[in-house]
């Protein structure tokens, strides 16, 4: 009596031992051409930095903006739209908040090495 089950018989492992062997003798494929990289542009760290506060200022305003019009009544603004806005605008302030604090440690850091 043959065993039930889901066992592979011998010609199906013949089978998949065939294409295997059939792949691995295949030429590989020749790979892809890729272009070297041009040497990123120099930032400066004041001017990443401002760019950065401007970010947070521009959706901190946006919010302020927004509040304003769905409290006096714009159809056009959502309470959701209100909402998600102030809600980036307070990560982006928290995540500025966090960078200066970061910063500040690190010059603290600096200062307080002897050189």
């Amino acid at each position: 009596m043959k065993p039930v089950g889901l066992g592979i018989d011998s010609s199906q492992i013949q089978a998949m031992i065939a294409q295997l062997k059939a792949h691995a003798t295949r030429p590989a494929a020749t790979p892809p051409v890729v272009q070297a990289e041009q040497p990123a542009a120099k930032v400066d760290f004041s001017d990443a930095l401002k760019s950065a506060l401007d970010g947070v200022n521009t959706s901190m305003s946006k919010a302020d903006q927004m509040g304003k019009a769905f409290a006096m009544g714009d159809d056009s603004v959502s309470l959701s739209d209100v909402m998600i806005a102030g809600q980036k605008a307070s990560i982006n302030f928290q995540a500025s908040i966090q960078v200066r604090n970061k910063l500040v440690s690190a010059y603290h850091d600096i200062m307080n090495m002897q050189v």
